[in-house]
């Protein structure tokens, strides 16, 4: 059996890299991971610590627009998932953070599998009772920010690449194989 290619770096704009605005960078490094799966990567192809960042955001994101509750039904509370968001907050320095996602996903655990799996499979709005059981503003409260800190733990990452534009389309192109008609 052979092995799967992996892409080895992080691959960010110059411009993101050397932007003020901490989410730049954090964007960029999502904007090279959607292309990427758009051409048909696997995330098992990308690189782990690109993910652990892109994965991070997803949980903040969720956590925003609607608590903790709507991060459960949005992912589908996945296992996976949620080991690397864990291990994303470890990395990026987020003992808080982390913490309090520990702390929720033992709640997860507290909810039978058939009431989890109705509460996912239907609409958000269905399950008032589950969400005001899930959702906890301490979240908004913890004085680590994880968009600073996931992007100081990305700008100084030993394996990202900041380069132009066209050099992010250069490197893709060589790593899929194939010219990218997008750009």
């Amino acid at each position: 059996m052979f092995k799967k290619k992996k892409l080895n770096k992080i691959l960010v704009s110059e411009t993101s890299f050397n932007d003020s605005d901490p989410y730049k960078i954090i964007a960029s490094n999502i904007s090279v991971i959607n292309l990427l799966q758009e051409e048909g990567t696997e995330f098992e192809e990308l690189h782990d610590d690109a993910m652990m960042s892109y994965y991070v955001d997803y949980y903040l994101t969720q956590y925003k627009e609607g608590n903790f509750s709507k991060f459960v039904h949005n992912s589908q509370w996945h296992e996976e998932l949620n080991q690397n968001i864990a291990l994303g907050l470890e990395k990026i320095g987020a003992q808080k953070h982390l913490d309090l996602f520990n702390e929720l996903c033992e709640k997860v655990d507290e909810i039978e599998e058939e009431t989890l799996d109705t509460f996912i499979d239907n609409d958000l709005a269905d399950s008032p009772e589950i969400i005001e059981f899930l959702n906890n503003t301490t979240f908004f409260e913890i004085d680590e920010d994880l968009v600073e800190l996931n992007a100081k733990w990305l700008k100084n990452h030993p394996d990202v690449k900041a380069l132009p534009i066209e050099g992010i389309f250069i490197r893709i192109e060589k790593f899929l194989g194939k010219k990218i008609s997008k750009y």
